[in-house]
């Protein structure tokens, strides 16, 4: 099975499936990989996940929206829209980008599926969305006794708070690949 797993520079969402065997490719700039000029590959892809950047879409920094450049929403929108072009050019038979709640459905529509991390036995919340094709993982939810971790943790806008806030929930990815893989 070959695996792309785009902005993914902490690799755990993809790591479920590394850890089965499969082929993992993974794409982020962080390794002077640009999603936007990604090629589609020869050979068939079997399952797409995307984590494009949050920092402009995400809901914690609502108060900031009409702040926000204009540069900074079509630099985020062009890493999103290349993901999607990605997954809709190489079809594979499950596809998931994941945003955090906020105001990315204003523009790429609804989401199929939210969560917390949780609903699969990380004990924090983040409440995070889901857009694509995919089977929906089997909840195992804990108390979440560490509360918001990332709000309270990983708060601002350094390089480090932004790469801990993007880290896939080790939970969520391992009951997501269970559903659509394993």
């Amino acid at each position: 099975m070959l695996v792309y797993s785009l902005c993914d520079y902490s690799g755990e969402w993809a790591k479920p499936y590394k850890e089965a065997g499969h082929t993992v490719v993974l794409v982020d700039l962080k390794y002077g990989q640009d999603v936007r000029l990604l090629l589609k590959p020869q050979m068939k892809v079997d399952v797409v996940l995307a984590a494009p950047v949050c920092t402009v879409f995400a809901g914690s920094g609502a108060k900031w929206r009409a702040l926000r450049p204009t540069s900074e929403v079509l630099e985020g929108l062009s890493i999103v829209d290349a993901c999607i072009r990605f997954a809709f050019a190489v079809k594979p038979a499950v596809f998931a980008l994941e945003n955090p709640v906020g105001w990315l459905p204003d523009y790429i529509g609804p989401y199929a599926y939210t969560f917390d991390p949780c609903d699969y036995g990380d004990p924090y919340t983040k409440k995070t969305c889901l857009w694509g094709w995919f089977n929906i993982p089997v909840k195992t939810p804990v108390e979440p006794t560490e509360g918001s971790k990332i709000h309270l943790n990983y708060g601002g806008r350094s390089a480090r708070t932004k790469t801990l806030r993007s880290i896939t929930p080790p939970g969520f990815a391992r009951a997501f690949y269970k559903a659509n893989c394993g």
